[in-house]
């Protein structure tokens, strides 16, 4: 997953970038509006040919041509990278121009990391419901995932898998190599920031891994002590 950030604040933009990259996307950032003009026509133009789920966020307060002008610009020449706006300024009035120019969301600084996460997901999830039709089915390695029908196969073999663990599976598989912490996974999958088990997130987890990797010679949910959980095909 890509996220471009337009940020003329160093600090504002290092910090960004440091926490997305640690959350597992890959980050491009550029300082001006002129600059971030040019580099979301050339992140959109790939993500069209590869499908790779890509957001930016725009400030709105950048040199030269504002985050409003860049929006503008981008809808005026059919770019329909999903856009959050960041800004300092929170009048109604701000907001409400900042979406009719074609901003999908609006979060005003300062703001909780945690807050500009979810509003991602959100952002990436609405692109992916809006994406072409082959973006129903996930792979990684044999394993297959049919978000139309909820379900899945390895190696061609249906897994009968609960509810839950189906959401666990898609969110897992929906990017491929990224570290998902158990944060991350109960707000995705439970809907709170909160473990009402203690351990919900382990419990599910082994559960899954049971299903899809046991006597299988190549595992595909990895763990990294401490931090969460991956999904990845490796070797």
């Amino acid at each position: 997953m890509n996220i471009l950030i337009v940020e003329d604040d160093a600090r504002v933009a290092d910090f960004l970038d440091r926490g997305l990259r640690a959350e597992g996307y890959r980050t491009q950032v550029a300082r001006n509006g002129t600059d971030g003009l040019a580099l979301a026509r050339q992140v959109a133009r790939q993500a069209r040919e590869d499908g790779t789920p890509t957001v930016m966020l725009l400030d709105l307060m950048l040199p030269g041509m504002d985050g409003l002008e860049v929006c503008q610009t981008l809808r005026a020449g059919g770019v329909a990278l999903p856009i959050l706006m960041l800004t300092a300024l929170g009048t109604l009035d701000d907001r409400v121009s900042g979406l009719r120019l074609g901003a999908d969301d609006y979060l005003v600084k300062p703001f909780a990391f945690e807050e500009l996460l979810a509003r991602i997901e959100a952002l990436m999830r609405r692109s992916r419901d809006l994406a072409p039709a082959n973006a129903s089915r996930l792979e990684v390695g044999d394993l297959v995932f049919d978000r139309e029908a909820m379900r899945a196969t390895r190696s061609g073999q249906p897994i009968a898998l609960t509810a839950r663990e189906l959401a666990l599976l898609e969110l897992l598989m929906s990017a491929p190599g990224r570290l998902f912490s158990r944060e991350r996974i109960l707000s995705a999958v439970w809907g709170t920031h909160e473990d009402p088990l203690t351990n919900v997130v382990d419990v599910y987890i082994r559960r899954l891994r049971s299903k899809i990797d046991d006597g299988r010679a190549q595992p595909l949910i990895h763990t990294l002590r401490g931090l969460g959980y991956r999904l990845e095909a490796l070797g």
